[in-house]
């Protein structure tokens, strides 16, 4: 009751506003509850960091099998037992929750991705922070709009400025916020949702900026030799072949290697397996370790030999052809753990991966360049430039990857060099994969909203809804004076016809039986002389989108829906998907 009454106070005074000002004003709390709750993560983050390591640099850190294991365990429990609800894959849960369920997220969002995030990195996960700060960043501002009674287009905008203000936030990267959603979660431009979008994302960069300092998340600062030179041109395209590749091989083995690891039913040997490989991986390879932020930024200021750091192959580290091969590997193996850390049921996202994948595919070209040909290639700039690239052809964002990579680096002197590398790897990565990482499985589902607001209005629309029942079904051993009978109290000129088991074995058209059926000597005649197959037959997943193109092919407007096994469930018609279609189209207009 003690609350109830401020929050009718609230609603009255929120109503005085008019919708841009309500907006500009919820958009401004929604930042500093996600600049807030990034701030929170960090801190549990490091907390956990500051447990697990400290064991001296040159020595094998045995607890490497061990922490990893625990993370994945404690995120595991904690998810099944406590939120019982799917928390991974930050970014794709989001795109979903706009698509499938009007924008809303569940309130638990708002602080449980931080805790199985925090503990799957802490403990060693070697996933990124960013997907379960971006989840709960969204929840935050779906839950907000919630609060406020808004429709959907409002939520969803909400939704967008949290996503925006995370992000903003844990990168202290305003304007990569704004890109970020605009290219991730395809919202519409206006300056209706652009404005609102600025405010939560300055807002969030602002609070993180008070509680963590201005120190950026990847402490780089370029010099006069790491600047962009005309000659160097060629080696820049090649790295947008390369990082295009990389994409490429990042979303193709990520996806082997969690449909390998989901094949196994039960979690507990899930767990086990993906424990033992991502335990033995970072023993072998210790910059495997968590999110990798600080390998990367040591790899990119010359300081390949920190790679070594508890490793057993410390002694060779100031050998240059084994530094290649380190890095290399590192390189290729961080998926595979990345992946592993996700299918074994931890919580954590393919973001900062992508990065540390990015900066060492730029690092080894960069170090190839100046060991084997003695050429003086800038590791800062190749490094930046990397992330950009493999991050554009993982994520399909080549303008969020080049302007964080333009903040972190507190300069745009890059930003030639980042365009020509985003775009190529962008351009690569798409013929051999057209989807992102985040939204392959959404379209193979048809749950994927996109600029194109025909292909958006049909994801709205369920095949389970539009289907229609109502027809009267015969079986196949009725006869004419059967149906004559059952005419009569018909409203449906078309009847399906089906065996003792459901399944369909064909139609019977009004049509086809007007000519016979005022001849009483004709009605001893079997149904199935009248029967034909339809034109074609709709299976009960289908999408929408599928489904349309079908009618203009068979030149017909009703087609009988049935499921896996061919029984028959109902009958969908091109009219009825037009008047939704319709109907849709205005509500998202409006």
């Amino acid at each position: 009751m003690h609350i109830d009454k401020p929050y009718r106070l609230y609603l009255r005074l929120f109503k005085r506003l008019n919708d841009r000002q309500a907006m500009a004003l919820l958009a401004a709390v929604v930042g500093i509850c996600a600049g807030l709750a990034t701030w929170l993560f960090e801190m549990l983050l490091h907390l956990i960091h500051s447990l697990v390591n400290w064991l001296p640099v040159e020595s094998f850190n045995i607890l490497y099998l061990i922490t990893p294991a625990i993370g994945i365990g404690l995120a595991t429990l904690f998810v099944k037992k406590i939120v019982r609800d799917n928390i991974s894959e930050g970014v794709t849960r989001v795109l979903y929750a706009m698509s499938r369920k009007g924008s809303r997220i569940a309130p638990h969002n708002c602080w449980t991705s931080i805790v199985g995030g925090a503990t799957t990195i802490g403990f060693g996960g070697s996933v990124g922070p960013e997907a379960p700060i971006v989840l709960t960043g969204a929840a935050i501002g779906s839950n907000i709009g919630k609060l406020a009674k808004l429709n959907y287009r409002n939520i969803t905008l909400l939704l967008s400025c949290g996503t925006g203000a995370a992000i903003a936030a844990i990168f202290k990267a305003p304007i990569t916020g704004v890109v970020f959603v605009l290219e991730i979660l395809m919202l519409d431009i206006t300056a209706a949702s652009v404005i609102p979008l600025l405010i939560a994302s300055i807002t969030g960069t602002t609070i993180a900026l008070l509680l963590r300092g201005f120190d950026p998340i990847i402490a780089v600062t370029l010099t006069e030799a790491d600047g962009f030179e005309l000659a160097q041109i060629p080696l820049f395209v090649l790295l947008g072949v390369l990082c295009g590749l990389m994409a490429y091989y990042f979303t193709s083995v990520n996806s082997a290697v969690g449909h390998y690891i989901n094949r196994i039913n039960n979690q507990y040997l899930k767990w086990i397996v993906g424990s033992v490989v991502l335990g033995v991986l970072i023993f072998v390879f210790p910059p495997l370790y968590g999110e990798g932020y600080d390998a990367f930024v040591s790899l990119m200021h010359g300081n390949a030999q920190t790679l070594f750091d508890n490793s057993m192959f410390y002694g060779l580290r100031t050998t240059d052809w084994f530094i290649l091969i380190y890095v290399a590997a590192i390189m290729f193996f961080k998926v595979i753990a990345m992946a592993t850390t996700n299918a074994a049921g931890g919580v954590g996202g393919t973001f900062a991966p992508s990065l540390f994948v990015g900066a060492f595919t730029g690092a080894l070209l960069a170090l190839l360049c100046n060991y084997c040909f003695g050429w003086n290639i800038s590791l800062v700039s190749f490094t930046l430039v990397g992330m950009a690239g493999v991050m554009s052809g993982v994520m399909k964002a080549p303008l969020t990857s080049i302007f964080l990579i333009a903040e972190l680096s507190n300069g745009y002197g890059l930003f030639i060099p980042l365009m020509i590398v985003a775009s190529i790897s962008f351009a690569v990565d798409s013929y051999l994969n057209p989807d992102s990482i985040y939204t392959k499985q959404l379209r193979k589902n048809g749950e994927l909203l996109t600029h194109n607001k025909d292909q958006s209005v049909f994801v709205f629309l369920s095949l389970k809804d539009l289907m229609e029942t109502d027809f009267i079904r015969i079986k196949e051993f009725f006869t004419l004076g059967d149906i004559v009978h059952i005419i009569a109290s018909a409203h449906r000129n078309i009847f399906p016809v089906i065996d003792n088991f459901g399944h369909l074995l064909g139609v019977v058209q009004l049509d086809d039986l007007r000519e016979d059926m005022f001849k009483r000597e004709k009605w001893g005649t079997q149904i199935t002389e009248y029967m034909i197959q339809p034109p074609d037959r709709i299976q009960e997943k289908e999408q929408i989108q599928s489904v349309l193109p079908k009618f203009d092919e068979k030149n017909t407007w009703m087609l009988p829906v049935v499921d896996k096994d061919n029984r028959y469930l109902g009958f969908i018609s091109k009219s009825r998907i037009l008047n939704a279609y319709r109907q849709q189209l205005v509500k998202i207009s409006q």
